[in-house]
C-alpha cells in the first residue's frame, strides 16, 4: 500500500470530491481518481459513494480514515526524525485559535520560515475543542489552544498568557450593564468549542443572570464590529481588542480574576517524537513570548480615551 494513495484518500474524504482534492494536492483530477481506484482495488471494497454533489465515505471508508491518518502522520515523523541531524525539513502541520494566530504568531512564523526554509509549514485555524481533537487524531503535529488541557494522549506546554475582558459598545456604564446590554442579553461569539465563548457563558451562569442569546460569527473582526453596533457583548483578549480598528468605538470591562487570565498552551501527542522542525518551531514560539505581566484595564492600557471602565 502506497502512503501517497492514503494521502489522496484523506484529501478526498476531507474535501468531499476529486476536483477539490486535486486543487488542494496541486495535481490533476485524473491522478486523484486513479489513486483512489487503485486503493479500492487493493483493499477490495468501495471507499466512496459517487454522486452528483461529490463523494461521501462508505462504511469501509470511515473505518479507513483513522488508520490512514496515523500512517501518514508516522511517515511524516519518520522522514523528519531520520533527517534530524541535518537542516529541518519535511512537512509540519500546526493549528491555532484565531486570536493567537493574528496576535502572537506572525513573529513566530516569520522567524521560523527564515530559520527553516526547507520546512513546508501549514497553519489551520479552529476552536480549542476542534484543535485538541485534530492533534489527538494526528491530523496536526501540534496546536496553540486555550488551557488548561487535560487529555491522556497529549502534553501541553504553556506559551502565552492573555488577559481577557468583556467588550461592549460605548454606552454600557459598567461590567454588569455590559453583560445586560440587551434585554434579553445576547453574546457575540465564535462557534461552539471556543474556550472564550465557554468562559463568557459561565460568567452569566455564575452571576445567576438569564442565559444569553447567542449570535455566532465566523471571525473576530465581525464580532467586534457587531459589538460596536450595540448588537451584544463578547469576551476576548485585551490585546486583540486594543489592536482592532474598532477599538475607539468599544468599551472594555475588567472581569473576575479567575476568568481574566487565559493561558495559551501548545499541545502535542505524548507519544510523538520531537523532530528537528518541531523543536525549532517551539524555540521560535518561546522566543516570541511576551514577558510583561497582566495589566490593569484602564485608558493607558489600550488607548480608548475615557470609554474604558
Amino acid at each position: 500500500m502506497d502512503v501517497t494513495d492514503l494521502n489522496f484518500f484523506l484529501a478526498v474524504a476531507r474535501t468531499g470530491g476529486v476536483s477539490r482534492a486535486s486543487t488542494e494536492l496541486l495535481t490533476v483530477q485524473s491522478n486523484v481518481s486513479s489513486r483512489i481506484r487503485a486503493l479500492e482495488d487493493e483493499l477490495g471494497v468501495p471507499l466512496f459513494r459517487r454522486h452528483a454533489r461529490g463523494m461521501t465515505l462508505t462504511p469501509s471508508g470511515h473505518l479507513l480514515v483513522p488508520y490512514a491518518e496515523r500512517i501518514t502522520a508516522l511517515m511524516r515523523e519518520l522522514t523528519q526524525v531520520v533527517r534530524a541531524e541535518g537542516e529541518p525539513c519535511g512537512r509540519v502541520a500546526i493549528g491555532s485559535m484565531e486570536s493567537t494566530a493574528g496576535l502572537r504568531l506572525p513573529e513566530v512564523l516569520g522567524s521560523f520560515s527564515t530559520q527553516c526554509p526547507n520546512v513546508d509549514l501549514t497553519l489551520s485555524i479552529d476552536t480549542t475543542e476542534a484543535l485538541v481533537g485534530q492533534v489527538a487524531d494526528q491530523r496536526l503535529d501540534g496546536a496553540f489552544v486555550c488551557g488548561p488541557v487535560r487529555h491522556p494522549e497529549l502534553v501541553a506546554e504553556p506559551v502565552f498568557v492573555e488577559q481577557l475582558v468583556v467588550v461592549s459598545d460605548a454606552t454600557a456604564a459598567d461590567f454588569d450593564a455590559a453583560l445586560m446590554r440587551r434585554d434579553p442579553p445576547r453574546i457575540l461569539v465564535l462557534k461552539a468549542g471556543c474556550a472564550y465563548r465557554a468562559r463568557l457563558e459561565k460568567l452569566y451562569e455564575d452571576r445567576e443572570l438569564p442565559a444569553p442569546g447567542i449570535l455566532e460569527l465566523s471571525n473576530l473582526d465581525g464580532i467586534l464590529g457587531c459589538v460596536a453596533a450595540g448588537m451584544g457583548t463578547t469576551l476576548l483578549p485585551l490585546a486583540v481588542v486594543a489592536a482592532s480598528p474598532m477599538a475607539p468605538t468599544l468599551k472594555i470591562h475588567q472581569v473576575p480574576p479567575e476568568t481574566a487570565r487565559a493561558q495559551t498552551v501548545f499541545v502535542r501527542r505524548r507519544d510523538a517524537a520531537e523532530t528537528a522542525a518541531i523543536a525549532r518551531f517551539l524555540a521560535c514560539a518561546r522566543a516570541a513570548t511576551p514577558k510583561e505581566p497582566l495589566q490593569a484595564v484602564d485608558q493607558h492600557t489600550v488607548g480608548l480615551d475615557r470609554r474604558v471602565s
